[in-house]
């Protein structure tokens, strides 16, 4: 029986950076994943990319895992255009608007893992358990009591799932959910353009969803993120690839000349779900495990980390004062901090699905208003702005960017 303080169940993004945020603690920390992640990169990016905010990029560099990023492969954007096909609705961020040198980074999530297993690998107080899974899990008064395939036990104050979507330490613990479909599969492939995306990110409200061209290193190629109907999404998918690029290129107004896919395509179902808890006795829920959403605004990721961050400023105050960090009681604070966090993101995502759905004409007039109407009150951009690049808000201190050292 090995005993450890805490122990994270998943080894991906949110579960590693969790790891990473106590690396200058005596807290003994496990982390259990149960696939190896392939450390060599291919020349083409892979498909699934997140879209990193400010307050993302600074967790990362706090925790040192920031340069790893950057040594591997790394695309800055410094503009945002979002229009609505056959309408005058239109939207354009700037990162000079807010003196900001861009408005975030589009970086694979292999990448990020990669450079966050890196980090959590020279850390002395963390223990990796790569590749292995959890086969039990038992609660008991002052510690959990989990099993792995391989036969070895582990003890630990606190078991944090961080285990994706449809979490083990989430069902093992029968935690209830709130969920929908959101109707929509979502399409990731790498499209070349003939013109070149200089660095801007662009989203296009289609009457068949949502399509965003996310630009990576490359002056020529984007992440594509289409959203569109289950059926069509497997048509899309089915087609022959020079089918799938005219429609595409038609679908996107043509706004960067002709697309052409590279890769494979894949599709995914979109789902929204939400844990009733957060928290129980001696389990905390943080990143996909409690709670995802449509991938409309690319925040996901980002809220994940902020997860990571919270619940990472709340044991180590616990800590700190020598208290039960395991105790439901006392992780409640980040409960109320996160679910309330994620709820606020869910709704707005599934009210601007809503707002851009159909081609009602009056809905259309609304839709094209409404972007006007943001795009010059003063202020109301901004704020905009600074809540996708996550500089507003209440924010842990982990994701606070450090004062310059004079």
């Amino acid at each position: 029986m090995q005993s450890f303080d805490i122990t994270i169940v998943g080894g991906g993004m949110v579960g590693l950076a969790l790891a990473a945020s106590f690396a200058e603690s005596n807290l003994r920390i496990a982390v259990i994943e149960g696939q190896t992640p392939d450390e060599s990169l291919n020349d083409a990016p892979d498909t699934r990319v997140s879209a990193l905010s400010r307050a993302s990029e600074n967790f990362l560099k706090n925790i040192n895992a920031w340069d790893g990023i950057t040594r591997r492969r790394i695309a800055p954007y410094h503009a945002m255009e979002v229009w609505e096909k056959d309408s005058f609705a239109r939207l354009e961020f700037k990162a000079n608007d807010l003196a900001q040198s861009n408005l975030g980074h589009i970086v694979e999530n292999r990448v990020i893992q990669l450079a966050l297993l890196e980090r959590v690998k020279e850390l002395s107080n963390v223990s990796l358990f790569i590749p292995n899974r959890c086969a039990t899990m038992a609660i008991g008064e002052s510690e959990a009591w989990l099993t792995l395939d391989s036969g070895d036990s582990i003890s630990s104050k606190l078991v944090v799932g961080a285990d994706g979507a449809n979490s083990w330490v989430r069902n093992n613990q029968d935690i209830p959910l709130t969920h929908w479909d959101y109707g929509h599969s979502a399409i990731v492939a790498n499209i070349r353009t003939t013109e070149a995306h200089q660095g801007v990110a662009r989203q296009i409200f289609t009457p068949q969803g949502p399509i965003a061209f996310l630009p990576l290193s490359d002056p020529h190629l984007c992440s594509l993120v289409w959203s569109t109907d289950p059926n069509r999404a497997d048509t899309l998918l089915s087609c022959s690839e020079t089918t799938f690029n005219q429609v595409l290129t038609s679908e996107f107004d043509t706004r960067l000349g002709l697309c052409s896919v590279e890769g494979e395509r894949y599709a995914f179902p979109l789902k929204m779900r939400y844990a009733r808890n957060f928290v129980l006795e001696r389990v905390a829920l943080v990143g996909d495990a409690a709670h995802t959403i449509h991938p409309l605004a690319g925040q996901g990721v980002n809220l994940g980390l902020l997860d990571a961050a919270s619940l990472a400023e709340e044991v180590l105050a616990l800590w700190q004062k020598g208290e039960d960090i395991g105790l439901q009681r006392n992780l409640r604070a980040y409960e109320r901090w996160r679910k309330a966090e994620a709820a606020k993101m869910i709704a707005a995502m599934q009210g601007f699905k809503d707002l851009f759905e159909g081609e009602n004409p009056a809905k259309k007039l609304v839709r094209g208003l409404g972007m006007q109407f943001i795009g010059h009150l003063p202020g109301m951009k901004e704020e905009m702005m600074k809540r996708a690049l996550g500089i507003s808000g209440k924010l842990p201190r982990l994701v606070q960017a450090k004062s310059p050292q004079l």
